[in-house]
């Protein structure tokens, strides 16, 4: 069976390789709960992150291109910038608007089906919030990451809200103290991966005047941001401990540091230097990668006591 030529550039569109930011918290909030398990639940919450994300990547790429942000740098790097498929008309913006539609109705409809399942409103309630945000983020009239919101909502979405919603799905009990202690290291270190990306694009993103917190550090400062940010999120990892009883095995997480400095020196030495920068950014992602498969080994420790 040929391969059509396409799948990879519908995978680079989508954005594929970036889905674990928003499945592993899923998988560690619903570990979290220590009671039965409900099986289909978790497999429709992760089809409604997973379409979720998708559509949010898309609904991303669609609105910088229009607003400019993605289109003065046409060369593709990966990690930021876009995936420049409509800049190199290879893909067309509609095609970007459409899809995103239509992986919000997919995630749309397996939250109706939690809904169902757990027999409440909230996940209907919860996941339109979610796609709101998720629309948002970089879409008129609210443009949040334009006015130096993106940290934020990142926080929210691949912190709280994938660990709280999935914490909820098993026990139906939101909101949640210890789920939200969990969700604090998911959230830190995928908005630091966040700030390590928007180094690169600072100049770009000035010029389409899309301020992100990096344009109040600016380039050369910027590393900060990110180990502020990769430390709160190491400070979470401990309070799992104290506030969920979690094994310490969570505290493995920390070796994530050796990725984080070597990360740091390249975006205080290199942060001109594109190239260099996106050696920089997928060591952040290695770093968070780190910190949520220890989480989730911890998580699965528990259930074996």
């Amino acid at each position: 069976m040929k391969i059509s030529p396409r799948i990879p550039l519908y995978a680079r569109a989508m954005r594929l390789p970036f889905l674990t930011a928003g499945i592993f918290p899923f998988i560690a909030g619903s570990l979290l709960w220590r009671g039965p398990f409900n099986a289909a639940g978790f497999v429709l919450g992760l089809i409604a992150v997973a379409a979720t994300h998708i559509s949010a990547n898309m609904f991303n790429d669609y609105s910088d291109s229009k607003y400019g942000a993605d289109n003065h740098d046409r060369k593709f790097y990966g990690f930021f910038g876009g995936s420049k498929l409509i800049q190199d008309k290879v893909l067309p913006a509609s095609f970007y608007l459409k899809a995103a539609l239509v992986f919000a109705a997919v995630a749309l409809l397996a939250a109706a089906a939690i809904a169902w399942i757990t027999a409440g409103i909230m996940p209907l309630g919860y996941f339109l919030l979610i796609a709101f945000l998720g629309f948002s983020y970089s879409h008129a009239p609210l443009r949040l990451c334009y006015n130096r919101l993106g940290e934020a909502v990142i926080f929210i979405l691949f912190g709280p809200a994938c660990v709280m919603g999935a914490y909820f799905i098993q026990c139906r009990l939101f909101p949640d103290m210890g789920s939200f202690i969990l969700s604090l290291p998911f959230g830190f270190f995928t908005a630091s991966i966040l700030a390590a990306n928007e180094i690169p694009d600072l100049p770009d993103d000035l010029k389409a005047r899309k301020y992100t917190l990096i344009s109040l550090t600016g380039r050369r400062l910027g590393f900060l941001l990110y180990i502020a940010l990769a430390w709160m999120g190491a400070i979470g990892l401990s309070l799992n401990i104290v506030f969920n009883g979690i094994s310490w095995l969570i505290l493995g997480g920390l070796f994530a540091v050796f990725f984080i400095v070597k990360a740091a020196a390249i975006m205080q030495k290199d942060y001109n230097d594109k190239d260099r920068m996106t050696v920089s950014s997928a060591l952040a992602i290695k770093a968070a990668n780190v910190v949520y498969l220890f989480i989730i080994a911890a998580l699965i420790a528990q259930w074996w006591k």
